[in-house]
């Protein structure tokens, strides 16, 4: 993976009855994190945010699943306390997230030089910083530092149902600057075209490159309980990247998510891969979940591949979620180590994590 692209690899959606689709969850759970604006209509300001801690143990003894977040072994450690404002006044809105912790500071935001700072000595904590023009009632303009549109998986772990991340999470963007027009086709319908700076997860671009990368989503909902989100992103520094994500919430218990991606740089640096997410709400307050993903380096980013299973249970009372969760990766290289530090093809963790949203 090139350095310009690659995240570090060192570290609910809540439990929901609802028919709505999974990405419509994580638009409307995360935060405020969306750039949707109530066209022509003054609002409140909203306040929201989440707190979240985590105690994991891999069974070798050492931090040993290359993933994002929860990286640290046998401690109780912290996410992150994330705060998330939206204002919409007329036809403007505006979208501010500020996050302290590992998770939301050095952990998914670059330094100013586009290095993460392993040693968590960053002050960045601007996870979201844009704001909206509802041109009309179908068309809008978003310009900023925004959560990125590709992928299942959010920085925030309120939208996730399980607390560690995939492989395809940690790989793909984070965020992405810059300017982007949506354009709702129809009900069922619609289309999202944009400009990015040059390189993923900087709010700062290359003087002479810019705006290098072009985005597009096209967004499908033929249904309620079905939708899914067609993306791309292409940039001579940043790479192609084109994603799919989608929901199926098959009853009223059980959903089924769906994410599937293929990125590629200079060199046959890349990946693809491809996750399902089915989830079953027993009841308004308990839910299980597994994470069954495939993921294959290309050649010029090591060229192995890796499958990893993730089973986790959503135990919810009022804003608070327990997260109790067991994780199997195997690769086709020895990719991690055991015990005696001595190189093997599978690794395994358990972990319990404690998040709260308000």
């Amino acid at each position: 993976m090139s350095e310009d692209n690659n995240k570090l690899t060192t570290e609910t959606n809540q439990l929901t009855k609802t028919t709505l689709s999974m990405k419509k969850v994580i638009l409307s759970l995360a935060l405020a994190l969306t750039a949707t604006a109530t066209f022509a209509q003054d609002t409140p300001l909203e306040i929201s945010g989440s707190g979240d801690l985590y105690y994991k143990y891999d069974f070798s003894k050492t931090a040993n699943i290359p993933t994002s977040f929860a990286s640290d072994q046998n401690s109780v450690s912290l996410g992150m306390i994330d705060i998330a404002l939206k204002k919409t006044t007329g036809k403007a809105s505006f979208v501010g997230e500020i996050s302290f912790g590992p998770r939301g500071q050095f952990q998914s935001i670059l330094n100013s030089d586009g290095t993460y700072d392993e040693l968590g000595a960053n002050s960045f904590h601007i996870q979201n910083l844009y704001a909206t023009y509802a041109a009309t009632e179908k068309l809008s303009f978003t310009a900023g530092f925004m959560g990125t549109f590709i992928g299942y998986e959010v920085i925030s772990p309120l939208a996730n149902f399980h607390y560690s991340t995939s492989y395809l999470f940690t790989n793909g963007p984070f965020q992405n600057a810059g300017i982007k027009a949506n354009y709702a086709i129809s009900d069922k319908v619609g289309l999202m075209v944009g400009a990015f700076n040059d390189t993923w997860n900087s709010y700062t671009a290359d003087a002479f490159k810019g705006l290098n990368a072009v985005g597009a989503q096209l967004s499908l909902t033929p249904t309620e309980n079905i939708s899914a989100y067609i993306n791309f992103m292409d940039g001579s520094v940043s790479g192609t990247i084109i994603d799919l994500t989608a929901t199926f919430q098959l009853t009223d218990k059980f959903l089924l998510g769906l994410n599937a991606a293929d990125y590629s740089n200079e060199g046959d640096v890349g990946y693809s891969g491809v996750a399902v997410y089915p989830s079953y709400a027993v009841n308004d307050h308990f839910g299980l979940g597994l994470r069954g993903e495939y993921f294959d380096y290309k050649a010029g980013s090591g060229d192995n591949s890796v499958t990893a299973l993730t089973f986790s249970a959503n135990l919810k009372s009022g804003g608070l979620t327990f997260i109790p969760e067991f994780r199997l990766d195997n690769g086709s290289d020895e990719n991690f180590v055991n015990s005696n530090g001595a190189p093997t093809k599978s690794a395994s963790q358990m972990s319990l994590a404690l998040v709260y949203g308000f």
